[in-house]
């Protein structure tokens, strides 16, 4: 079969594998799309995403979704054909008490596609994965496996939700309107935001803000309107954290989507003494997923999320597309 692997730094190769059969509690399923997510580009730029560093090749790729090709001994709801996505994680032994419910927290969590272990663990930009059982989500009806493969980014996005505690009502700001904070859109949307308001300095990301359910777009949250008590930084951006912080009302609450950088950064953090504002971190998601397709499923907004469609063999493309086209948003590759 076909794979994806990283051998170094914008060093992409297309490698024939041994297909991995299915084991007992384990399903084997045939990949037909793969969403390029940041924490690949960051491997492909530099080795390295977030604290995990790329030691040796591995596959890429943990936004996939597709059909199961076959199933091992001891499986059951899940037959031949069924059209999945799946969870990346997988985890190890007991979850500690005071981190009951947050599964994304385990101390022994592997995730596809990542390098934060050593050996790595291997990704979904492959012809064929085996994964266990657990790990696969079946999609309901009505959702093609296309749009299923946002699936895993959205629940990135309804976890930050989640996070943020309840949004009905409220006056949202999202900013930075890449693939997550689009999601981040819908999924406030979803949740019961009465108003949403996107920033990003890009024109074509605030188009797109606006097609996926913004009712406004603007290039700069100075100044932003006193009715907004809950913010998403989705951009990982130090200087837009700080616009943030110093703008937003009192007793409001900001999450942060976007992955900061690893080094010491500048941010004006007074504001979250003197207006006490909840700020807080999200990572990863729980089950989320499982609720992401049942909403691709029934709204189609997603849609404006995907940009660029491109064959596996085109990889190389698809990541320079992924970072230097101004008008990128979630690129996927075509597998199956």
């Amino acid at each position: 079969m076909r794979a994806l692997e990283i051998h170094g730094v914008q060093d992409l190769r297309i490698v024939d594998r041994p297909a991995p059969d299915p084991g007992p509690d384990q399903v084997q399923i045939r990949v037909e799309w793969g969403g390029i997510c940041g924490s690949d580009i960051a491997y492909w730029r530099r080795g390295i995403s977030g604290t995990a560093v790329m030691a040796h090749p591995f596959v890429l790729g943990h936004e996939v979704s597709g059909r199961v090709q076959a199933v091992g001994e001891d499986v059951s709801g899940l037959a031949e054909g069924l059209p999945v996505t799946v969870h990346p994680a997988r985890t190890t032994g007991p979850l500690p008490a005071r981190l009951a419910g947050r599964d994304n927290l385990h101390p022994q969590l592997t995730y596809l596609g990542s390098a934060a272990q050593d050996p790595h663990t291997d990704g979904g930009f492959a012809e064929l994965i085996t994964v266990d059982a657990a790990q696969v989500v079946p999609l309901p009806p009505g959702l093609d496996t296309r749009r299923a493969v946002l699936a895993e980014p959205l629940g990135v996005a309804m976890h930050a939700i989640r996070r943020a505690g309840d949004v009905r009502g409220a006056h949202v700001l999202v900013a930075g309107c890449g693939p997550i904070g689009l999601l981040v859109i819908i999924a406030a949307r979803a949740a019961g935001a009465a108003r949403v308001t996107a920033v990003d300095l890009a024109a074509p990301a605030r188009e797109r803000a606006l097609a996926a359910g913004a009712d406004e777009a603007l290039d700069s949250a100075e100044d932003m309107a006193p009715s907004i008590t809950v913010a998403f930084e989705a951009s990982g951006a130090p200087a837009s954290l700080d616009t943030i912080l110093r703008s937003i009302s009192r007793a409001s609450v900001v999450v942060q989507v976007g992955n900061l950088p690893p080094t010491p950064i500048s941010v004006s953090l007074g504001p979250i003494v003197s207006k006490e504002i909840d700020y807080r971190g999200t990572y990863r998601f729980v089950a989320e997923i499982e609720d992401a397709v049942e909403l691709l499923a029934r709204d189609d907004l997603a849609e404006h999320v995907i940009s660029h469609e491109l064959a596996l063999e085109d990889a190389a493309a698809a990541f320079t597309t992924q970072v230097s086209d101004p008008t990128s948003s979630k690129v996927v590759l075509r597998i199956g």
